[in-house]
This record gives structure tokens, sequence and C-alpha cells, in this order.
């Protein structure tokens, strides 16, 4: 609702009445103020699309005192088509950019003659309320009050600052200041004969400003607020009782106003989106000279005629229709034709359609108009404009009916090919269901975004697959492309992915043959997917990737690593003999892995490197335990605050759909206590390259480590000791590196394990030796370190602590 200094809004409503005795209210007292200077106000309801206006605005606008509140259609009958479109315009503006705005407007009447031109302040409405505009209105021949200091000869009005422009030129005044201020610029009040309204149209088209101005009269007295009221009444009874006197716009104005008419038509039909809204934009299709009292929709379905939408009918005359084709019904024979249809009059109705003026005779309107809508050279249905005034149908007008039916008809279109897009969306959203599940020593958290394409699913996608053994799978994959193709596309692979796993395969062979069904299904086509196999007692997850971003690791600690996993190529590119190595990950108690897809990471103007440190912000904070928040934090970062959806504001950052999902392992009966950071990453022969992947894990959990010379030594020794597994021994290594303690006093503790029983020893390599040297730079590196059989192989380990000088010393030595 409005607030209470708001002196608009306040006198739109009725005051309340004052107790006897007591002083008036500052409604009262504003409603007194702006009655006497002749002034109507006014508030848009834009949740009921109607206009709350009170008694002076009515006369005005030449509405009933006591009718029903009006509407857009009203309103725009009214008006002159330019102007209309005009209004509409600096009222967006003025609403998205809250601030007030004024505009002088032609009122017109059916027959094309002008009646007067208004004056209109326009002010946004207060915040949180159904009101998103009001202002006030005054008779445009007399736009400064009568009494006002502005209206003497040789006066300028002077804006809040000081400007002394016009309101159009300047700053528009405050709420507070529209009823008394900001009327200087307009012409003094004259009075009004048939022949001042035609000067003061022709200061009016193409111009918000006021009109020219005109000598200043000789001086006079100012009028009482009560003679003031009585000359404006007297003004509106006067332009009443002239509309046969009144002069007539021009044709070529009258053809302006109808192009403008047409063209404001055509835009805020290719705006609507759905048939709901392509009808509520038709039922505020007027201008003067046309406007339709009430309206329908007819489609056609087989042989049959129906009703698709009305507009203007009350609600005991809204009944099912349906009626065959074949029937001598004007909208049936317009669609089975294709030839528009004119009766002016219901004696015409009678005449040419008896047996059917039964059911229109009870609508009580004076003239029809059915009209073909013709999509792609196929009738697919009909438009029915009915008026409660006889219309001749000129060929003007039967121009306009036909250029509104064929817009209407590519909107009906359009909405319908969206509608059943998203009805296609829709379905193949639901069935990705809930993925949100509580397990055994698991949970998962999953989260799917669309696009702001309109379709509400893309390419993306996510499934939880139950798996004997208490197992479970977990699936985040991306198609290439965001339309109904690559919807439906997505729909089928995850079928198939699904089956695959439900067969048994391993996470390889899963990802394996669902590539060789890609390429059979859709050659233009390639989707990246991430697989896991998840162990929930044991916290154990293999994971196979196929071209998919890396999954994020959040330790106990809030520390978020970006965990490299092995991968091969994207689904459908090479489907015969591509291999796709499993990766194993052994997840702590309270530790959470996230899988995306890279519209999380990428939206907004952000790249691989960027996106990911944005992930990281969010993640970090946690907490793990709050995974629900978790998602919905990570969406609002990459989606922007809410203020970014509001209107005049920035647009929702919608470029790609997003699928996430996050996994969090929870404490069970015999689960190990997590110990802090830990990182295993295992090292194959032939695979190289991994010593660099166990490098850049390695630095992931010592980013806080107060000495940088400690942690580039920690590195130098684990690349050390993985190299001499691959150099010496043909087995696999395997790295554990575990860090412990609170900050300044952590313990580093790293583990290379292989299968060999052969034990390294400790030697003084000569010269030129080209090997020998990984002890000795153990030996001088580490703070303790040693060499332990395990079962089949051997285990070296070091150990490193954090002290707290090392960072004074760091700091010093920089």
């Amino acid at each position: 609702m409005a607030s209470a200094s708001d002196p608009v809004a306040r006198s739109a409503a009725a005051p309340p009445a004052a107790q006897p005795g007591s002083p008036a209210s500052g409604e009262q007292l504003t409603a007194a103020v702006l009655a006497s200077l002749g002034i109507g106000t006014w508030r848009w309801n834009r949740g009921e699309g109607l206009l709350e206006a009170d008694t002076r605005t009515r006369e005005l606008l030449g509405l009933p005192l006591d009718g029903p509140r009006p509407n857009a259609a009203t309103i725009r009958a009214r008006l002159h088509g330019e102007d209309f479109v005009r209004l509409s315009a600096i009222a967006q503006l003025s609403a998205s950019e809250q601030r007030p705005s004024e505009i002088r407007v032609r009122l017109v009447s059916p027959d094309g003659r002008l009646l007067r031109t208004l004056h209109l302040q326009i002010s946004p409405g207060p915040a949180g309320s159904p009101y998103t505009l009001q202002g006030t209105v005054l008779d445009g021949g007399r736009c400064t009050p009568a009494g006002h200091p502005s209206a003497a000869p040789g006066a300028r009005a002077q804006q809040p600052d000081g400007s002394g422009l016009p309101p159009d030129e300047g700053s528009a005044p405050a709420d507070a200041q529209i009823a008394t201020e900001g009327w200087g610029s307009v012409p003094t009040p004259t009075d009004l004969t048939p022949g001042t309204a035609a000067d003061a149209w022709a200061d009016a088209p193409g111009s918000d400003a006021a009109p020219r101005t005109e000598p200043p009269p000789a001086p006079q007295r100012s009028a009482t607020p009560g003679e003031t009221e009585e000359r404006a009444r007297r003004q509106i009874q006067a332009l009443n009782s002239l509309p046969a006197t009144a002069p007539r716009l021009p044709a070529a104005d009258l053809r302006r106003s109808r192009e403008a008419f047409l063209l404001d038509a055509g835009r805020a039909l290719a705006e609507a989106g759905t048939t709901s809204e392509v009808l509520r934009v038709a039922a505020t299709l007027a201008m003067p000279g046309f406007s339709p009292d009430a309206q329908a929709v007819f489609g056609v379905e087989g042989t049959v005629l129906t009703v698709v939408g009305q507009h203007g009918h009350t609600p005991d005359q809204t009944q099912p229709f349906e009626m065959p084709l074949d029937t001598e019904y004007p909208a049936a024979q317009v669609a089975r034709t294709g030839r528009a249809i004119y009766l002016s009059s219901p004696a015409e109705y009678q005449r040419r359609f008896p047996a059917t003026w039964p059911l229109a005779e009870q609508f009580h309107r004076r003239s029809w108009a059915f009209l073909p809508l013709v999509t792609a050279g196929r009738t697919t249905g009909a438009w029915l404009a009915a008026f409660e005034t006889p219309v001749e149908f000129t060929p003007d007008e039967r121009a306009v009916l036909s250029t509104v039916a064929r817009m209407l008809s590519q909107a009906l279109e359009r909405a319908h090919t969206n509608e059943a897009e998203r009805a296609l969306s829709r379905g193949l959203r639901r069935s990705m269901g809930n993925s949100a599940r509580e397990i055994d020593g698991l949970t998962v958290t999953a989260r799917y975004v669309p696009t702001g394409g309109g379709l509400l699913v893309g390419g993306d996608w996510y499934d939880a697959i139950d798996l004997p053994g208490g197992r479970i799978a977990l699936v985040v994959g991306d198609v290439q492309g965001h339309d109904v193709h690559a919807a439906g596309v997505m729909s089928r692979l995850r079928t198939a992915v699904h089956a695959y796993a439900v067969e048994g395969h391993r996470p390889d062979a899963v990802l394996s043959r669902a590539s060789r069904f890609l390429a059979s299904l859709d050659e233009d086509r390639f989707a990246t997917c991430l697989y896991i196999e998840a162990d929930p007692a044991r916290g154990r997850l293999e994971i196979a990737r196929a071209g998919h971003p890396h999954p994020v690791l959040r330790m106990t600690d809030g520390t978020c690593v970006i965990r490299h996993v092995d991968g091969g190529l994207p689904l459908g590119l090479a489907p015969d003999g591509e291999d796709y190595p499993v990766t194993a990950l052994d997840l702590q108690v309270g530790e959470v892995l996230m899988v995306c897809t890279d519209g999380l990471i990428e939206t907004g103007g952000h790249d691989m490197f960027s996106g990911w440190v944005r992930v990281r912000d969010v993640m970090a904070p946690g907490p793990a335990a709050d995974l629900e928040g978790m998602a919905d934090g990570l969406i609002r970062a990459v989606h922007g605050p809410d203020s970014h959806r509001d209107a005049g504001r920035l647009a929702d950052r919608r470029e790609d759909d997003i699928a996430l999902l996050l996994l969090r392992r929870d404490a069970m009966d015999g689960a190990p206590k997590p110990v802090g950071r830990r990182v295993v990453v295992t090292v194959g022969q032939g695979q190289p390259a991994r010593i660099a992947s166990a490098r850049r894990e390695l630095r992931g959990i010592l980013q806080d480590w107060n000495s940088t010379e400690a942690a580039d030594a920690a590195v130098l020794l684990v690349s050390e000791l993985l190299t001499n597994v691959l150099l010496h021994t043909d087995q696999e290594g395997a790295l554990l590196a575990e860090l412990s303690g609170a900050p300044g006093e952590r313990r580093l503790r790293i583990e290379v394990s292989d299968g060999s029983d052969e034990l390294p020893h400790l030697r003084s390599p000569g010269e030129m030796a080209s090997n020998g040297r990984g002890l000795v730079l153990l030996d001088l590196l580490a703070d303790r370190w040693g060499v332990r059989p395990s079962g089949e192989g051997k285990v070296v380990w070091f150990e490193m602590s954090e002290k707290k000088q090392d960072r004074r010393e760091d700091q010093s030595s920089v």
C-alpha cells in the first residue's frame, strides 16, 4: 500500500472523515488542495491491470463517475494512437528508472474529433506496493491552476535544481511537489471554446513539452478555489456537449494514429510468449474509433470448432463451446473458407445466420467482425471482435482488423510452438526425478537450472542410480547444444547410461558403451560425462571421465582443491576403442565432492580459472553440514543476486544450463576419523604425466603453509620419490599425503608406496653418478623419514613440521 507521506496515493483514495472538533488530517488537506486546483489523481494497479482514479480524473477522461475501474483498453480507446504509444514508453521508463516524468496527450472521440488535451504527471509507486505508477492529470487547456504564483505574467517555473527548465527538459518535481509545483511552463487558463481545442491540438503532436507560449494576459485578480472548480466543471460540460462541432483530426493524422496503434500492437504481440499472454494483449487492443467490447479466439480441432480464449464476457456468459465446422455460424464459416465476415447490425446478423443468431443475441452486441487466423497459408482458426455500438466497417477499419488478425495468428502460432517445446522440456526434466537422497554413509544433493531461452531443460543432466551391494552410481553429463534436439538426445543418452550401470558394468565400460550409443544415435552431437561409482561403507569413489570438467574436493577444514581425474575424449567422438581410465578416490568423513557442468564455471564471462575461483569462494566457508544451502549458494553466485532479476536492472545471467551434484561422506560405525587434509594419487607405469598432477594436488593442500621454501621442498621430494618408482621398479606408485594439526603447528606426512620388495639404501653418490641422490635429498630436507616393508611391497615416508617462526623468516628474506 502507499506510504503515509505519499500525497498522490492518498488523494486517489477517499480520505477518512475527520472527527468533529479535530484539526483536518494531512490526507484531507491534500485532497482539498488538489480538488480546489482542478487536479485529478490516479494510480495504476499493475497486478489487476486497472486504473484507480478519483472523480476529477474520470471527468477529464470522459468516464462514468460511478462506473467500473477502467483498464488499459478503455484508456487506449480514448487517446490518440501516437500519444498512447508515447505514454506507454514514458510510463515504462518511469517505473524502471524510478523517477517522475510528464507528458501531454490528446483525448479523441470515437469519430476522430479532438475533445481536449491532458497534462499528465507520472511518478513511480511506493516500494512494495501493487501500484507501480501514480500521478496527477490536469486539463491541458488550463494547465496552470488559477491563483498559482506561476500564472502571473512572465513567471517561469523553478525546478528543484534551480534550472528553470520546463518539466520535460529538466528534473521532474518530487512526489510531494507534484500537486503544487511544475506547472509554470504551461499556458495560463483561458475559457475553452470550440476553437481553443484545435489550437491546443496544434501544439501537441510530436512533443511532450508544453505548447507554444501565448501572449501574457492582462493582470487579473486571482480566482478563489470555488470559482476555479466551477470554471473547470463548466469547461468539462462544454466539451462534452460539443462532439458534433468539435474539430475533426485531419485524415493524415488519423492514418498516423492508426499506424502507431498497429506498431504498438505488433510489438506487444511479439513480446507475448504464451497463449494466455497473447489473449491478454489482444484484450487491450483498442483505439479511437476501434474499441471492441468483447473478443474471442476460435481454434479448430479436427472437425470441431472450439474457443481458445475470450475476453469481455461475464462468467455466466462463458460456457464450454464446441461446434461442428459445418454449422452455419460465422466463425465456423470463416474457418472453413478463410474469408472474413463483417456484420454491421443485428438485423444483418439475423438475416445471414438465422440458425445461430440466438447464440449471439444474448450478448447484446451491435456489430461483429469475424476474421480468419492464417499461418503459412493454412487457416488455423478465427478471431471475433464484437462491438456494443454500430460499426460500418469502412475499408480503413477492415484494413486495421485484417492486420491485427494476421499479427494475432502469428503470435498464437509462436505461443503454441513455445508451449509445446516447454511441455516436452518439462517432461524431460521430470524424468530426472529428485536425486537428493541420504544413504548410510553418503548424502547427495543435486540441482538443475535451465538456460534463459524459455526451455525448462537443455543438454545437461544428472542422475543417481542404485547398484547392487549397497553401492550407488552418480552421473553428471552435458550434451552439446541448448535446443530441443539437445534435450531429446540428452534424454536418450541418460537412459542408456542408466541401463548400462544397472547391468553391473564398471565405470570405464559404462562410458565406452555410452560413447558407441551416442555415435550411432547422432553423429553431429557429442557429450561430456563424469561417472562415479561410490561405496558408502568405505567412502571409496571410482571415477571415469569423458571430456568433463574435473570435480572439486572440499576438505574438512574448508580447503577446496580441483581433484584431477584421468579421462578420455567426450562421448561420441571416438566410439571405437576409446579408453576411459578409472581413478580411485577415498573420501574422509565430512569431505564434499562437487561435480558440475561447465555452465556453473563459465557463466558470466568467466574462464575455467576465474570460474573455479568463484566456486571455491562459495564452497570454502561451508558449512558442509548444510549441503542444500551450499548448492543454493553456488547457483546464486553464478546467476547474481535477486536484484539482478528486477525490471530495469541487470538481466538474469542464464547463458548456459547447469547441472550440479554435491556428495558428502557422513560418519557411520567403523568409519575412520578424519585426519585433516589428505591427497591420494596413483601413478602407473607409462603415466609420467601423473607426477605433475601429484605435484598440483600437494601444492593445493599446502597453499597456506607458512614457509614457501618448505612447501617447495615437500613438492620436490614427492616428485623424486614417484620418479624413482617408475625408474627402478615395474610397479605403480601410490602417493598418500596427510596434513594435520592447528595452523602454525601442522605436521605433513607423506608416504609413497609401490609393489617392489627391494628396499632403497642411503649412500654417497660420486660426482659423476646419475642416480643415488634421492635419499640424500630426503635426509637433507625432511625432518624425519624412513622406509618400511608393507605386504608385497614397501613404503618410503617422510614428515615435515610447520614452524611458527618460518613465516617471519620467509618475509624477512623476501
